[in-house]
């Protein structure tokens, strides 16, 4: 289906994703934590898991279910999360790859609000539907989880309803029972609109960030 075991890295101005390897373990512990505070509903590891997180996601990419990648800071180098493709279904054919998720997100406390999430969905996005044509790319987020719903609604993918007891739920205390699926969406026929959008949205961020002269 032309899914990877590695995705190629994938560079933007505030944010690079490369692709997951042991070696991020360290980064990823420092940066999960930053402040938790959002991460109520979300998969994101304590230091001491970081070596396990980044094995599990290992394991998903050998099986061909995850593309993982880690968000890097390219000013710094500093690991600022985690994302992923997830998920992909072929063609009824079964050739080729007709759509795919993007999950597994979560960003270190600093980088949230800074345009990372923004450009990072905006470089996926642009490589699932021109590097891999495919003709859907799905997001999912806890029901309750209303911060990522209007972070997913911000990016431009459109809500499609819920999903009722769809996926395992990561919200503290609940270990082994379900959550509410929300589902978003965007479709090929959407992306040229969606993309220019992303863009515009990206320059406003640059020039905010631009040094006073």
């Amino acid at each position: 289906m032309g899914f990877m075991e590695e995705g190629p890295v994938l560079e933007g101005a505030f944010v690079r994703l490369e692709p997951l390897g042991r070696h991020h373990a360290a980064g990823l512990a420092e940066a999960a934590e930053e402040n938790r505070d959002a991460y109520g509903f979300t998969w994101v590891p304590r230091r001491e898991e970081a070596g396990a997180y980044v094995d599990a996601q290992l394991g998903r990419a050998a099986d061909g279910r995850v593309v993982p990648y880690v968000q890097v800071d390219p000013a710094t180098g500093r690991v600022v999360g985690a994302t992923a493709f997830l998920d992909p279904r072929p063609w009824p054919s079964g050739e080729g790859l007709c759509a795919v998720e993007i999950g597994y997100t979560w960003l270190a406390s600093s980088a949230q609000g800074t345009g990372v999430n923004t450009e990072a969905k905006y470089l996926l996005f642009r490589h699932a539907f021109e590097s891999w044509d495919v003709a859907r790319v799905d997001l999912k987020t806890d029901a309750r989880n209303a911060r990522s719903r209007a972070a997913i609604a911000g990016v431009g993918a459109s809500f499609e309803g819920v999903l009722r007891n769809w996926a395992a739920s990561w919200a503290p205390g609940e270990e082994g029972r379900l959550r509410d699926s929300a589902v978003f969406s965007i479709v090929a026929e959407e992306w040229p609109e969606r993309r220019a959008a992303l863009e515009e949205r990206l320059a406003a961020v640059r020039e905010r960030r631009a040094p006073a002269r």
